[in-house]
């Protein structure tokens, strides 16, 4: 299926340990911006928003040169990221709110 539908070939088995240690670090570090803010500030308000701001830098920069590489339009593919990534993190925020009351 890779191959016919997609163009792509099978990754080969020696790769799958160092593929497996980029995604983790960059789980790891796409989780820790956020937090970071929370420890830069003293009231959880102003670490949400804080946070808010500097996802919302990274989800569009991440989006800008993530559409230059597949050949979308810039600027439209980093609102694109943009969008779909807050409303993900409104989602989640809004699920935590109703499950704590």
């Amino acid at each position: 299926m890779m191959r016919f539908e997609l163009g792509l070939e099978e990754p080969h088995p020696a790769r799958a340990k160092k593929s497996a240690m980029t995604i983790g670090i960059s789980y790891f570090i796409g989780g820790l911006l956020p937090l970071t803010a929370y420890m830069l500030t003293s009231h959880p308000q102003d670490g949400l928003l804080l946070s808010l701001i500097l996802t919302s830098i990274c989800l569009f920069t991440f989006g800008y040169f993530k559409s230059k590489v597949t050949g979308q339009p810039p600027f439209v593919g980093a609102l694109k990221v943009t969008f779909i990534g807050l409303l993900a993190a409104a989602a989640a925020f809004a699920i935590a709110k109703l499950i704590s009351q």
